[in-house]
């Protein structure tokens, strides 16, 4: 294969060489990694993925727990997750009709590294105050 030609139009190297370049995969729309980014770093995602921990609840119950979604954002949330094998839907033959969404296997690996970012985010967000504080500061300082 020539130099700088890819394997395929979605291949995207690796990143778990010590020397990647971040820009890689970001600087091409076809990449299925930047795709996949895009998709679970949306706030959305995030809020069901993280509420499908460990139990599996109906799109009401996810509606009502997840402050400001719409119903459609919702759907759409919902359909590209399981598109993506990280949530899995069961429709059960009552009527009404019911139907159920949790984790995959593969969601759940994912649950974990977004435990982490929370993690994180906790143990940081006075950090993070701090620093907004005092940048919104100096903005006010130089405005004035």
């Amino acid at each position: 294969m020539e130099d700088g030609t890819f394997r395929s139009l979605s291949y995207c190297d690796s990143t778990v060489d010590d020397d990647y370049d971040v820009r890689q995969w970001d600087a091409r729309e076809d990449c299925e990694v930047r795709q996949i980014l895009d998709r679970i770093a949306d706030k959305w995602s995030l809020l069901v993925i993280a509420l499908l921990d460990c139990q599996s609840l109906r799109f009401s119950q996810l509606r009502r727990e997840i402050d400001g979604v719409s119903q459609r954002m919702l759907s759409v949330t919902l359909r590209h997750l399981e598109r993506d094998g990280l949530v899995s839907r069961t429709v059960y033959p009552v009527v009404p009709p019911r139907v159920d969404y949790a984790l995959t296997p593969l969601g759940r690996t994912l649950h974990q590294t977004i435990k982490a970012l929370v993690t994180w985010t906790e143990e940081h967000q006075v950090e993070i105050a701090t620093a907004r504080a005092e940048y919104d500061a100096r903005q006010e300082m130089m405005e004035a």
